[in-house]
C-alpha cells in the first residue's frame, strides 16, 4: 500500500486522494486516524482508455510514443499467462504485451478492424 500511504500523507485536510484503474488495495485504513480525520476524499474509477486508444496504439507502434513510460515489463503474447502472474503477485504492476502481427512476420497483411477488439490480424 505503498502508494496509498503516500497519497494519505500528503493530502492535506478536506483535500481528495484520487486513483485510477482498479484497486489493488481492499484494506486500506478509513478510519478516524486516516480519510475521516483529515476529512479527506477517496475516489476513483475505471480508467478512460478507450477513450484515448484508437489514437494511441498507431503511435505507440510508429514509435512516437515510447510505452517504456508506462510499462515495467515487456513479454512476448506467448507469454501472457506469466504477465498475468506477475502483476498478480505485484511484481510487475503493467505488462506490455508484444503480439507477433503479420508485419512483423514479413507476411502479407490485411487488418480487419473491431471496435471491442482493435485489429484482427489475418494473412
Amino acid at each position: 500500500m505503498p502508494a496509498y500511504e503516500r497519497a494519505y500523507g500528503i493530502v492535506r485536510p478536506g483535500g481528495v486522494i484520487s486513483r485510477v484503474g482498479v484497486p489493488q488495495y481492499e484494506d486500506a485504513p478509513v478510519g478516524f486516524a486516516s480519510l475521516f480525520g483529515k476529512n479527506a476524499t477517496l475516489t476513483g474509477g475505471p480508467a478512460t482508455i478507450r477513450a484515448y486508444l484508437e489514437a494511441a496504439i498507431p503511435r505507440v507502434l510508429n514509435g512516437s510514443i515510447d510505452p517504456g513510460q508506462m510499462f515495467d515489463r515487456e513479454l512476448p503474447l506467448g507469454d501472457i499467462a506469466e504477465a498475468y502472474r506477475l502483476m498478480d503477485a505485484r511484481v510487475a504492476l503493467k505488462v506490455l504485451i508484444r503480439p507477433l502481427t503479420p508485419a512483423c512476420q514479413g507476411l502479407p497483411v490485411t487488418a480487419t478492424p473491431s471496435l471491442d477488439e482493435g485489429p484482427v490480424w489475418r494473412h
